[in-house]
């Protein structure tokens, strides 16, 4: 066998022997090295690992992170949720919208989509179980509605994925991102709205405290929480600062509102939040790190360009190869998370994006949408994963709503992919290269 079989094999062999992906990329990365190239070239995992990650725009992916941590421990999520149920007020389905209006509005300041399911979940499922709604209902909708911090900046999969692709401006990803996880969270709320008038779950049961406030009230409660996507995207539109700079501004911003806003934020609270941002962000950055291995040994063997060859080979018809790529990148969202996936597919894909001139920015945003529904999609699904914890479910539970959710939320997919404008007028209105 040639050495690039030998290290796929290697890879597939790993991970279903349940290695984690990040030494699974390293081990198949070193065989390959070992089998094609010299057992001397092994001298190369130092500098390869470091080269991964000695990048200036991956310090944002911790930052974004930490802000996540610092805006679901400040009591953000609970202020968004009693605005939004005095703004929505008692109807069918009332807490559904409200549901997928906090998780779009926290996706665009934790950029994370199990810690925004995280934050809100332990806010709404108690107040949506009261209300009438099963439990593994809700903790579907907030998973998949979670899953579109993927799509609205800040975005760590589309941070990453500017790293990964060159030439890709991160601002013209964050712009793209914002129309298509709007639709997204519309694609949700759609049948999760029909289903609630269906059954007659009432969404009109308010969040504990919500009674007394009114919308003026609740509304200046969140005015700090809804000013931070407008301080990052304003930031970035306006030049005053660049995208690793906005996490920084975030982080900030976030620590000023937890401390002096809310007050449910002490020093001693955000000691702890650095030390677990610390924890998520080293798993994330030796991922990327090991991924390194796995990349410099395919490009050497040459492993990427054979595999996209035989992609390309696979028809002419630019259309069906991409739906082909679609249905891939969403059964390994099923398996993997988007940074693995992104490392992996990425070397693979770049190849044959270039040669059906498939717009880099478009194409993003459709990986991006379909990574997406492998978050709440079983059998890994981290978001659902998340939220069946909180809700004390078990995942296989949900299967049912979640398969709703996946035909949604693959409806606002196609519609992208028909109409790319949805993703690209926004940056070319902002004039960001498309």
């Amino acid at each position: 066998m040639s050495p690039d079989v030998w290290m796929i094999l290697a890879f597939a062999g790993l991970l279903i022997a349940g290695v984690p992906v990040a030494f699974s990329l390293a081990l198949s990365g070193a065989v390959g090295i070992v089998m094609g190239l010299s057992p001397d070239m092994l001298a190369t995992l130092g500098t390869n690992t470091y080269n991964s990650v000695a990048k200036y725009p991956l310090i944002a992916i911790p930052l974004f992170i930490l802000t996540g941590l610092i805006f679901e421990r400040s009591g953000v999520a609970l202020r968004l949720v009693r605005f939004a149920q005095a703004l929505i007020g008692p109807r069918h389905g009332g807490l559904a919208l409200v549901a997928v209006l906090v998780c779009m509005i926290m996706g665009g300041m934790s950029g994370s989509g199990p810690a925004d399911a995280a934050a809100v979940a332990m806010v709404m499922l108690p107040s949506m179980t009261k209300a009438g709604y099963p439990k593994p209902f809700s903790a579907t909708l907030i998973a998949a509605s979670a899953s579109t911090a993927i799509l609205i900046p800040p975005s760590v999969a589309l941070i990453l994925y500017s790293i990964v692709v060159p030439g890709v401006d991160l601002r013209a990803l964050f712009a793209a991102g914002l129309f298509p996880g709007i639709l997204a969270g519309i694609a949700l709320l759609v049948p999760a709205m029909i289903v609630s008038k269906r059954y007659g779950w009432e969404g009109g049961t308010p969040v504990e405290g919500a009674e007394r406030l009114s919308v003026k009230a609740t509304f200046n409660q969140a005015i700090p929480a809804l000013f931070a996507p407008v301080l990052i995207l304003g930031g970035l539109r306006s030049g005053l600062f660049t995208p690793t700079e906005a996490a920084v501004v975030a982080v900030a911003y976030g620590a000023i509102v937890g401390l002096f806003f809310t007050r449910e934020l002490s020093l001693r609270d955000l000691w702890e939040l650095l030390g677990e941002a610390a924890i998520i962000s080293g798993v994330v950055m030796l991922i990327i790190a090991l991924a390194g291995i796995f990349a410099w040994a395919g490009t050497m063997l040459g492993t990427f360009r054979h595999l996209a060859e035989w992609i390309i080979g696979l028809t002419d018809n630019g259309v069906l190869l991409l739906i082909l790529v679609m249905l891939a990148v969403l059964v390994a969202g099923m398996l993997l998370d988007a940074i693995s996936i992104y490392l992996i597919m990425m070397p693979i894909l770049i190849p044959v994006m270039q040669h059906f001139e498939w717009n880099p920015v478009w194409f993003g945003i459709l990986l991006a949408m379909n990574i997406a529904v492998g978050q709440f999609t079983p059998p890994v699904a981290v978001n659902l994963m998340v939220t069946t914890e909180v809700a004390k479910i078990r995942l296989e539970q949900t299967i049912g709503w979640a398969l709703l959710f996946v035909v949604a939320m693959c409806c606002a997919l196609a519609l992208v992919a028909l109409f790319p404008a949805i993703a690209l007028w926004l940056p070319t209105v902002l004039g960001y290269n498309v």
